[in-house]
């Protein structure tokens, strides 16, 4: 059987943080694709701003590298578990793959939940050790991880006989042997070219084209990435959609790409082994086959991860609606949601009684709050709800996700880690004691007992513990409350600016979180309270000028630091009655019902209704 011995489909796999994104960089540079005066931003691969903030990767990227007569396919895997339906559908696209380990941090989960499942679908692995420049870096032993790791996940005999290659990304060199580096990366080059397959030829044959992921654009609509599986693909070509649900529509073929360095080149024809994008459908969806309309057949479904988590998103009705934001309306809102879901599939967003307001569920709290920030950013003001987790009915019992946890933390903070997952409803699976102070525990817990854990979770462990979580399975409820906000809050009964005496006043009722000076409305959130019940304060109160001087009163007066939360925070802070409003400059808690009478008139009739 021929091969395309010019072309090769990799992935990178890698934890977040270990450098994944500087050897693309790298790989790039060093493969002349680029010109030599064109300017490539560091980090070139993340391309959205706060992709770029937190050094996290959220979509998935392709990219191209010429290499002598070779092009190098690479796609870029997200390595947060809650964007793993991307990762499955990158893993189909690609023959071989590259996992990135740190040399001194050694295999991480995330790194796990993405090599199984390139494990499980025989792909060839290379194991980059990065980072071998760091002081402390250990290399044998790392490997050694990586290789239990491999024995763990089931590999087969081939798969265990991984090339390794030794590389710092940020100096740009890369060697077979851990003791010293070569001027360049071209021993990981050669590495890709000898033991990564290159795909089949077999572009005779009736064409086979599926849809992995999603690209949109304004002047030509939807966008399907993929690879050409077999046969030859044309701009021009008629060609049947095969969906998912198993109806079936034609089109044309108007405008192909295909990808080197960082951009989209158009191409006119395509043949088995390419990963190529297509335009010129409306509905193309993610997982379907495009094949000549003379000879259907599909290839299998693609499976796109369920969502854990909802929440509802409203317009903003707050006293301080439509001050800081361009977007306010419904119909914006609703628009901007819709385009969301044209190239995230993890995404849903259903319509609610209201018009005002939208239930949109995803895969965890990280990838609803960057939807929710995207949004600020764009000019949006709107209000969530605390976020939900999704509750399915099996087999006629209710039935919540659990989630695998596993956590890395130094010794003298596991007793208070367990004892903390204990109390969210927890089940500890394993405890592994490394030897080098440091314990790595395995918990199943409820998917709601996680929300807002990751905060208590960093307190807990000096910000030195490492928390990784990933979708098990359904099972039936657990009774009780679990996990939750224990504080009650101080909630402002008036409107106006909270000043340094106001807030002075309060201060010994809890923790305070906003700054003198800040705009304030009756019913807003401005602090937590000591205790477990809410409390109406007053923090815009002056003092009053009085006739008698005092020479050194005022001068003594020193408010504690405000606690101010972040958006992720807020979300993960909300209780049941509140809102979390979110404009382009302030994020601010409050209570769904502002004003204090009314609020307890609503819990009066509620506390009713219960009995």
């Amino acid at each position: 059987m021929n091969h395309r011995e010019n072309i090769r489909n990799i992935a990178i796999i890698a934890h977040v943080d270990h450098g994944k994104t500087t050897l693309v960089d790298q790989l790039l540079r060093q493969s002349g694709t680029f010109r030599s005066n064109e300017h490539i931003e560091e980090r070139a691969m993340d391309s959205g701003d706060i992709e770029r903030e937190r050094g996290i990767t959220i979509l998935a990227k392709n990219t191209a590298i010429q290499y002598k007569d070779t092009k190098i396919n690479i796609l870029d895997t997200p390595g947060h578990a809650d964007f793993g339906g991307e990762v499955e559908r990158i893993l189909k696209m690609v023959d071989g793959v590259l996992l990135v380990v740190d040399a001194y941090e050694g295999c991480m989960p995330q790194t796990r939940f993405v090599l199984k499942k390139a494990l499980e679908q025989n792909l060839t692995p290379i194991v980059v050790v990065n980072k071998i420049d760091r002081d402390f870096a250990r290399p044998a032993e790392v490997i050694d991880e990586v290789l239990e790791l491999f024995i763990e996940l089931d590999a087969n005999d081939e798969q265990l006989e991984f090339p390794v290659i030794y590389a710092s990304a940020i100096n740009g060199t890369a060697s077979k042997d851990p003791e010293q580096q070569d001027e360049s990366m071209e021993a990981l080059y050669e590495t890709i070219l000898d033991f990564i397959p290159a795909p089949i030829d077999n572009r005779e044959e009736p064409l086979q084209f599926q849809v992995s992921l999603l690209d949109y654009n304004d002047y030509v609509g939807r966008i399907g990435i993929g690879r050409v599986f077999r046969g030859t693909m044309k701009v021009g070509q008629h060609v049947a959609v095969l969906k998912q649900d198993g109806t079936t529509k034609q089109f044309r073929v108007t405008k192909m790409f295909g990808f080197l360095g960082l951009k989209k080149i158009e191409i006119e024809e395509a043949f088995a082994g390419d990963l190529i994008a297509v335009s010129g459908m409306e509905d193309i969806d993610v997982g379907d086959t495009i094949c000549p309309v003379e000879h259907q057949e599909a290839l299998p479904i693609l499976h796109i991860d369920e969502p854990t988590l909802q929440m509802t998103f409203l317009v903003n009705n707050s006293p301080f609606a439509g001050r800081e934001g361009k977007y306010l309306t419904s119909r914006k809102i609703e628009e901007r949601l819709m385009n969301q879901l044209e190239t995230d599939v993890s995404l849903r967003v259903e319509n609610t009684e209201s018009p005002d307001a939208w239930i949109v569920s995803g895969r965890g709290e990280l990838h609803l709050s960057i939807l929710v920030e995207n949004m600020r950013r764009e000019g949006y003001e709107l209000q969530v709800s605390k976020p939900q987790v999704i509750i399915k009915e099996i087999d006629g019992v209710k039935c919540e996700p659990i989630e695998r946890v596993q956590i890395d933390t130094p010794e003298e903070y596991t007793g208070s880690v367990i004892e903390s997952l204990g109390a969210r409803k927890g089940e500890m699976l394993d405890m592994i004691n490394n030897g080098n102070g440091q314990v790595r525990l395995i918990f199943h817990v409820p998917a709601r007992g996680l929300i807002g854990y990751t905060t208590e979770f960093m307190t807990l462990t000096r910000g030195y513990g490492i928390l990784n979580h990933t979708f098990d399975t359904y099972r039936p409820m657990e009774k009780g409350r679990v996990g939750g906000r224990r504080q009650g809050v101080l909630v402002s009964m008036e409107t106006g600016k909270a000043s340094t005496y106001g807030i002075m006043q309060v201060e010994d009722r809890g923790t305070i979180f906003v700054e003198p000076g800040t705009e304030i409305y009756e019913g807003m959130i401005v602090g937590e309270h000591n205790r477990e019940n809410d409390i109406t304060v007053n923090i815009t109160k002056t003092k009053h000028a009085t006739n008698v001087r005092s020479a050194n009163k005022d001068q003594t007066s020193v408010i504690k630091k405000p606690r101010i939360l972040s958006l992720e925070e807020t979300l993960e802070y909300l209780d049941d009655d509140e809102y979390c409003e979110v404009t382009p400059e302030s994020i601010r808690l409050r209570k769904k019902i502002l004003n204090k009478n009314e609020r307890e008139k609503a819990a009066k009739k509620k506390k009713t209704t219960q009995i």
